[in-house]
């Protein structure tokens, strides 16, 4: 696993961070002068690639490619995969992107102010692509398996893992690079904050991002990058790779209606696809690791969804975005890292600003401070625009 996020740069860092209930999120004023309604943002530090990536690789390379190329190199270097593993074995990569909108609009800046097209410059449609990550990536590492960019909007993380592990249960691949990111420049959620998505409780940016609780106001947007190494069980043992965790189901549906507005049945019919997967009972999930990303409906719909599945049984059930904010495209699998990383710490980190349900949540079980709790297996949910949903039950590794 590699990490690249707004509570921390690398697993020890952000395991600390959740251990603590750390929030990641802060004020970035330019926002207002560019006319947005929110400064609020997970604060994500940029990465210096000189010395690491040669000049041609550094100007192919969007803002979030670098945050991916960061925490790709971490999780590669955990799992023991080197660049000549890469250059002898079928290694693919499935990321998560959605967009590339700080490269498209300062390409096009550069065009309408020069009336020039070549003063774009030749690495701006390697950067401007939405599948940027996965190009650059696949150049980068010499992959030479599967080289394929998944776009689901706030899921296309969670379907990335779950694609490869369909892939490798099928026999077509052995070892996938998996993972999702987003940017978090001024042009990329521009559009997301003129639909009022976001919260505006500026005098207090750690407690603006409020996943379930009754007062919640909006999203608080933020980014990063998260990869994860995705391998068949015989070609981790052949190599004497340590092994973290199990894939060990992905449920997927589509709501079929409103193209911002969730449902109910569409998340309910994700988490039992995925509980039927496995071939597992509600009672053997310890903990759910929740999409809610603190909007009104979507949080009380998602509870109605949890709450519709596992009835009596009652799982812990928090939302990490409560001290990340909304990571977006990176979302699903970053919250499969924090949730590992709690699962082989044994604790689960607190709801952060959970201080009164609301008629759905008050039905969970969600934390409002650190639970010291062993569990074994854990749900997470993805959720996005157009009706996408995506569940993934990872295992602890036996």
């Amino acid at each position: 696993m590699g990490i690249y996020s707004c509570i921390g740069v690398g697993r020890q860092a952000v395991r600390e961070s959740l251990y603590n209930g750390r929030s990641g999120i802060g004020l970035v004023h330019e926002r207002h002068e560019f006319g947005y309604r929110s400064a609020l943002s997970g604060i994500v530090p940029k990465p210096n690639l000189k010395g690491k990536l040669d000049r041609r690789q550094r100007i192919c390379l969007s803002e979030e490619g670098q945050y991916a190329y960061v925490a790709t190199t971490e999780a590669l270097e955990q799992a023991g995969i080197d660049h000549q593993y890469l250059l002898d074995h079928e290694v693919g990569i499935l990321y998560g992107n959605d967009s590339s909108a700080g490269a498209i609009v300062e390409g096009v800046d550069k065009i309408r102010e020069a009336k020039d097209t070549a003063m774009v410059g030749s690495g701006n449609i390697f950067q401007s692509m939405n599948s940027t990550v996965t190009m650059n990536l696949s150049v980068i590492f010499n992959l030479k398996g599967i080289n394929l960019t998944v776009s689901g909007a706030c899921a296309s993380s969670s379907h990335a893992i779950g694609l490869a592990a369909l892939m490798i249960r099928n026999g077509l691949q052995d070892c996938i690079i998996c993972g999702g990111c987003e940017e978090v420049n001024l042009y990329s959620v521009a559009n997301f904050d003129a639909l009022s998505a976001f919260s505006l409780r500026e005098d207090d940016p750690a407690g603006a991002s409020r996943p379930f609780d009754r007062h919640r106001d909006g999203l608080v947007p933020s980014g990063g990058a998260a990869t994860l190494v995705v391998e068949s069980y015989e070609s981790a043992v052949r190599r004497g790779a340590t092994i973290l965790a199990e894939v060990a189901g992905y449920g997927f549906s589509s709501n079929g209606d409103h193209i911002s507005v969730p449902n109910v049945e569409g998340p309910s019919r994700s988490l039992r696809r995925a509980l039927d997967d496995v071939g597992i009972a509600p009672h053997e999930i310890g903990y759910i690791n929740a999409h809610a990303t603190s909007t009104p409906l979507g949080d009380a719909n998602e509870a109605q969804a949890i709450d519709a599945v596992f009835g009596a049984h009652k799982p812990y059930v928090t939302s990490t975005k409560s001290q990340t904010g909304h990571e977006m495209w990176m979302a699903g699998a970053s919250e499969v890292i924090y949730s590992i990383l709690m699962m082989q710490g044994g604790f689960i980190a607190p709801n952060l600003n959970y201080g009164e349900g609301d008629e759905y949540s008050s039905r969970l079980n969600i934390p409002r401070e650190r639970v010291d709790y062993g569990f074994d297996t854990f749900l997470s949910n993805s959720f996005g625009f157009g009706g996408t949903n995506s569940t993934l039950i990872i295992r602890k590794f036996k």
